[in-house]
């Protein structure tokens, strides 16, 4: 039985790659589009290979290719193939949506430009990500998270402890980040399409989402403001947002403002430190953060972190134990929330993680595997009104796989 949901009966061509269009087309799929993706011959999409590259962990599953590509069906079409151009018009003439992230020149060549796509259907929304933007000196350059929404934004060089080198973040995370912006594009055009039936040309790239995420030290800078020293958990800036080990050798976030601070002086159990001057104020914190961040670290020190969970909590004092993936993967409120959800048909894979985008009383789909290579090839192309023959004809051609080419699981 089919969950009708926002999105059903909205078709959508997913001619994108490694990482971030195939998770807004997901999105997409989440509330019921039809997306059919696209992939070259031979490999397909690099992101079936993520999961084995370190650092990914290792896994017997290929789980980031059903993070990203989950109920969606697959095919196999060499673009690069003369009559390949017959099938791309007639899957965007079926489609609501066309999600790509070749770069521009690339998709020229391949028949992907905005204005063919759009000559060949102008109710469609067609929607890119770039590294690094449409225009500048640099909108050429290949970008990936790392470089395009990490490095260059400002990010990365942001979130680092003073002294210590630059680090490799969590890869991937620009990315998804980058998708449900592309999403947003997306969902806003076809707002407006619904207002004025004119199809639209949307678009976001990875340097745009990066600067998003860094926006309150961007915009600092965009108003000459005068920037703090990198944090140093010794002599923190502020020693009320600051890191703090317990006795058991746990870590955990405490982030408390002045409101907070006669709970936290009970919960530590020093409650005359409300009488001493030096922490009067947000003022008095600043300018002895080292004497105050010494004496929270002695104090959490002294007790596990049970002990902390249940006095601050007690005090309303915020915080939040600094978990690990593999302890986030494990914790129940992903579940109770439908963060992670079941996952249908990969052995050695029960669930995945759902997108972020949530409508109460309103049903995502059910989270199925991503496609084989090509898997979908022969049924698309009988709905687009190919026959037997016309079939044969592109596979003699090359413009889609043999019938065995396609056939291995990702």
């Amino acid at each position: 039985m089919t969950t009708e949901s926002v999105f059903t009966g909205l078709k959508v061509l997913d001619a994108s790659s490694f990482i971030a269009g195939p998770a807004a087309a997901t999105v997409l799929s989440d509330f019921g589009a039809d997306v059919i993706k696209i992939e070259p011959p031979g490999t397909g999409d690099p992101q079936r290979r993520l999961g084995s590259v370190p650092p990914s962990p290792r896994a017997r599953a290929n789980y980031s290719w059903h993070l990203a590509n989950r109920n969606k069906r697959g095919m196999v079409i060499d673009l690069k193939s003369p009559s390949a151009t017959t099938v791309l018009k007639r899957l965007v003439e079926w489609a609501d949506v066309v999600v790509t992230n070749f770069p521009h020149g690339t998709r020229e060549k391949l028949h992907l430009g905005y204005e063919e796509v759009s000559g060949w259907n102008p109710r469609v929304v067609y929607a890119d990500i770039t590294g690094f933007g449409d225009s500048g000196p640099d909108a050429g350059q290949p970008g990936f998270d790392l470089t395009a929404a990490w490095s260059r934004s400002g990010l990365l060089a942001s979130t680092r402890d003073a002294g210590a080198p630059p680090t490799v973040p969590v890869w991937g995370s620009g990315d998804y980040m980058s998708a449900i912006a592309i999403y947003a594009a997306i969902v806003t055009a076809l707002y407006r399409r619904e207002r004025t039936g004119q199809g639209a040309s949307v678009g976001t790239s990875l340097l745009a989402s990066g600067v998003w995420a860094t926006g309150t030290l961007v915009a600092g800078a965009l108003a000459d403001g005068t920037p703090f020293e990198l944090h140093d958990r010794k002599t923190p800036v502020n020693p009320l947002i600051n890191p703090y080990r317990t006795a058991d050798d746990e870590w955990f976030m405490l982030v408390a403002s002045p409101p907070h601070w006669p709970g936290l002086a009970r919960a530590i159990g020093h409650p005359e430190l409300l009488e001493d001057p030096r922490f009067a104020n947000i003022e008095g914190f600043v300018k002895n953060s080292a004497a105050l961040s010494e004496l929270l670290d002695a104090e959490f020190r002294t007790q596990p972190f049970a002990h902390w969970k249940d006095v601050l909590g007690r005090e309303r004092v915020t915080y939040s134990l600094i978990q690990t993936p593999e302890q986030a993967a494990q914790d129940p409120q992903l579940r109770a929330n439908d963060i992670v959800v079941p996952l249908e048909g990969v052995s050695g894979l029960e669930e995945t993680i759902s997108s972020p985008v949530n409508l109460r009383g309103v049903p995502k789909v059910a989270a199925k595997r991503a496609p084989d290579l090509g898997e979908h090839n022969d049924e698309i192309l009988a709905e687009l009104g190919f026959g037997p023959a016309e079939i044969d004809e592109l596979r003699a051609q090359g413009t889609i796989p043999g019938t065995t080419e396609g056939e291995a699981s990702p």
